[in-house]
């Protein structure tokens, strides 16, 4: 006979078990600035995204077991692809994104027999605002204003974050401010090698993506 275990320590060993796979990644900070939303992440290496585009106007970001937020990410891919392809590409929303995919963490975290330790964001840019959605390992979600972080420390680097966040910045001002609230941690600079930088500007084309290279991080950050 299987020993007996209650759903409510059952539901408890499960959010134990992701919060620590999600606690050994490396942070990733989302800040809205005057012209979209930018995602800085502590991402040593040059292969491997932990932000990325989705769709037109919407961005991912995650933290956690990369095969498992990769997988997530492709699927959102070919969701946002095949609603935009049905419908109408102003269809496809943060909003429909968000909550596809807590739909799908939240039934894994339920009724699979390991649920995903990962978190995630996802970012939709909008004519004259941001919408920014932070999606847990247990399908919880919820509405971010100005700025987030997820993954380990969040906690720390957020507070750092809240002293420093001013809303209407500019881009540089925002990397700038995310880079010092990463290094908070473990009060140490971090260099622009080992910074990955990506986000949504208004002011593009159809594809508001973009992401930027060592360089461009280095001229801002010095």
């Amino acid at each position: 006979m299987f020993p007996y275990v209650s759903p409510e320590q059952q539901m408890k060993d499960r959010a134990d078990f992701a919060r620590k796979g999600i606690a050994r990644g490396r942070a990733v900070v989302g800040v809205v600035y005057e012209a979209g939303v930018l995602f800085v992440a502590e991402n040593p290496s040059s292969s491997l995204y932990k932000v990325s585009e989705l769709y037109d106007r919407l961005a991912f970001a995650a933290v956690g077991r990369y095969n498992e937020f990769e997988s997530l990410r492709r699927q959102g891919i070919r969701l946002a692809d095949v609603l935009g392809y049905q419908y109408a590409r102003q269809d496809v929303t943060g909003r429909s994104m968000a909550n596809a995919y807590a739909n799908a963490l939240g039934t894994a975290f339920s009724e699979s027999s390991k649920p995903f330790e990962v978190e995630l964001l996802v970012a939709e840019v909008l004519s004259d605002s941001v919408d920014l959605f932070h999606i847990l390992y247990d399908g919880s979600i919820s509405v971010e204003e100005g700025h987030v972080a997820i993954g380990g420390q969040a906690d720390t680097i957020s507070s750092a974050l809240s002293e420093q966040f001013e809303a209407g910045v500019d881009r540089d001002t925002a990397l700038r401010a995310a880079r010092s609230a990463l290094s908070s941690v473990d009060e140490r600079d971090i260099t622009p090698d080992r910074l990955e930088v990506a986000g949504l500007d208004r002011s593009r084309g159809r594809r508001k993506f973009f992401r930027l290279t060592t360089e461009a991080i280095s001229a801002v950050l010095g």
